[in-house]
């Protein structure tokens, strides 16, 4: 099951995605964690001095191994971040994602990595993102096993189709005006793609928080994380496990893991979305970009789930 975390600058989204895969993987289930925000900072929540070596640095090495036999695509030139699977392209398996090393605390991890010196000025930070969406474009997962993705802060993931590529979305929110005007944009942005949002309240410390919240995000509120001396232990880098969290905190963690749970794959949803944002971002720029018309690129007879991985090269 593929989770985004999403929400304002310093509302702790970064945090909380790195508890749920913490917690996640404490149930032994096995979790792939994915930092896809412009700051880099899963890692160090995660137990790791330094980030795995950067998705960025490997996008054609990555193109390559997805394009696989697909006769609609001649080479890895002509991939660009939205270009789908079809019959011939190499689907992975959750255990095939690339790139990834073991925490301490049991997820792996996959990093996009910040800009390079060859990036200021030039680059936006989606053609580091494009890895992902590639990534998860060619995955078959399923329940049971994790991929959770920190994305990157405020309404910017709604610049390229990730958003679409996910389960469910949670978005961290904390009780201020500032934090559910996020919500309210994210909302507004996602209507019109079918895309399951709950939100995660942060940085809670009473009652008058939580009614703030119900009151300006309604049902989409799922639950809360309280303010907690123990995450904010870990956060100043002091030795911190899952046992050190409140009761309350934790019970809201199972709370996030049973409504993942609760989801079942829309794969005909994400095969939809999947060509519809090719075919935009084709016409907006990737044509002019490659010379081609990545219109063609899409195989009407992929089905995308379990029964592509029988098309495997």
């Amino acid at each position: 099951m593929r989770v985004a975390f999403v929400g304002k600058g310093g509302s702790g989204k970064t945090t909380v995605s790195a508890l749920f895969a913490r917690y996640v993987a404490s149930l032994g289930d096995p979790v792939v964690a994915v930092d896809a925000d412009i700051n880099q900072h899963l890692a160090l929540v995660l137990g790791l001095e330094e980030a795995p070596e950067p998705l960025g640095a490997h996008l054609t090495e990555i193109k390559e191994l997805l394009r696989g036999s697909n006769p609609l695509i001649a080479s890895a030139e002509a991939m660009v971040k939205t270009t789908p699977p079809g019959r011939g392209s190499r689907i992975l398996r959750f255990d095939d994602l690339p790139y990834t090393v073991r925490t301490p605390e049991g997820p792996r991890l996959m990093a996009t990595g910040p800009f390079s010196e060859d990036d200021l000025g030039v680059a936006c930070y989606h053609s580091k993102v494009g890895a992902v969406e590639l990534l998860l474009n060619h995955l078959v997962d399923g329940h049971g096993e994790y991929v959770v993705v920190d994305m990157t802060a405020g309404a910017d993931s709604f610049a390229s189709g990730l958003f679409t590529r996910f389960d469910l979305t949670f978005l961290v929110a904390e009780p201020t005006r500032q934090g559910v005007s996020v919500y309210r944009q994210y909302r507004e942005y996602a209507a019109d793609y079918d895309v399951p949002i709950a939100v995660v309240g942060n940085k809670v410390h009473g009652p008058d928080d939580v009614e703030f919240l119900r009151e300006h995000v309604g049902d989409d509120l799922l639950t809360w994380m309280e303010h907690s001396t123990a995450v904010r232990a870990m956060e100043q880098g002091r030795p911190f496990t899952l046992d050190d969290l409140e009761p309350a905190n934790a019970e809201a963690l199972s709370v996030l893991v049973k409504a993942v749970d609760s989801r079942e794959k829309d794969w005909v949803r994400f095969g939809h979305q999947a060509a519809e944002f090719h075919l935009r971002n084709a016409r907006a720029w990737a044509n002019e970009r490659t010379g081609l018309d990545l219109s063609a690129q899409i195989d009407p007879g992929f089905v995308y789930g379990p029964a592509s991985l029988d098309c495997r090269p």
